[in-house]
């Protein structure tokens, strides 16, 4: 056997090792792959997160959109309901006790609500208010037809206490003595003006006829008028030495045709009653004017609403 000839191994003849090369290769062809895989899948995650956010954006934009669509249907819903509780005020205008309507209270729920203007659940509570002080307004004009159109006393007093208030004021014969603790013929408290109280026992005297029950209702809403016109009377009392109850028997002097202070009430053809009905004063012409011109301004005139 020729010495470069190597002898076959015993179990017959193995092929050739590949070479080396064509391992590297696909290591490289493997590695690559990988290589490009976790590319493509940072690229897919990258654009998951990106669409995501995308979508984050996109969903919290429509949120302030509605959110901002809510706030203007808010926005709309006040001024409907102020313009619907002005227009409810509008009725009162030349009403004489200027305090029913409390406008200063609605120019306040106004300015809350542009201070509110960005706050939906404020500015429901603002609505809720103007709609409450509407349903107010409407209850005072229901009341008052109802007073206007009965007389649950059976009074002289009620009679002319409703044409003279239009049935804004009510009227109960009661212990008036008791309630404002003094001897009376009737009174006006300042908690609730809205409200005559005559006096039961007075009203019983046999001397009480229907002229004197006139002019003490006179007298009394007087009263009314001035509590209710706090500023407008604050004035006209001046003329008076800030005495408000000759101011009062006044306004009866001035708007009663015929009343006088001093009555002759005949109970037959040969007795009668001497009866002084007031505080013992007779105003005179300046000061009646002063009541003229006090009468004159009284009452509710609807405003502009500012915020």
């Amino acid at each position: 056997m020729p010495s470069h000839m190597q002898p076959t191994p015993p179990g017959g003849y193995y092929p050739p090792t590949p070479p080396a090369k064509r391992s590297v290769e696909k290591l490289i062809a493997i590695i690559l792959l990988s290589v490009g895989l976790t590319v493509a899948l940072v690229f897919v995650a990258v654009n998951v997160i990106q669409l995501s956010a995308a979508n984050a954006r996109i969903s919290q934009q429509q949120r302030e959109i509605q959110e901002q669509k809510d706030l203007i249907d808010k926005k709309e819903t006040f001024g409907l309901a102020m313009n619907d509780l002005m227009d409810t005020a509008k009725l009162f205008d030349g009403v004489l006790m200027a305090d029913m309507v409390p406008t200063d209270e609605y120019e306040s729920v106004a300015r809350q609500a542009w201070d509110h203007r960005w706050d939906g659940v404020m500015l429901d509570a603002d609505t809720e208010t103007a709609m409450a002080s509407t349903r107010d307004l409407e209850t005072l004009l229901s009341d008052a037809e109802s007073e206007a159109s009965t007389n649950a006393t059976g009074s002289t007093y009620e009679t002319v206490v409703d044409l003279l208030g239009g049935g804004h004021i009510a009227s109960i014969i009661e212990d008036a003595d008791t309630l404002c603790k003094k001897n009376i013929l009737a009174c006006v408290t300042s908690d609730n003006p809205y409200l005559i109280h005559f006096d039961a026992a007075s009203n019983s005297n046999e001397y009480m006829n229907e002229w004197l029950r006139t002019g003490v209702a006179y007298h009394e809403f007087a009263h009314v008028l001035q509590f209710t016109n706090p500023t407008a009377t604050d004035i006209a009392v001046t003329a008076f030495d800030g005495d408000h109850e000759t101011m009062a028997d006044c306004f009866a002097l001035t708007y009663l045709d015929g009343w006088t202070l001093d009555h002759t009430v005949w109970m037959n053809s040969s007795q009668y009653w001497e009866v002084s009905i007031g505080y013992g004063y007779t105003c005179n012409e300046s000061q009646r004017q002063a009541v003229r011109d006090w009468y004159g301004q009284l009452g509710y005139t609807t405003r502009p609403i500012s915020q």
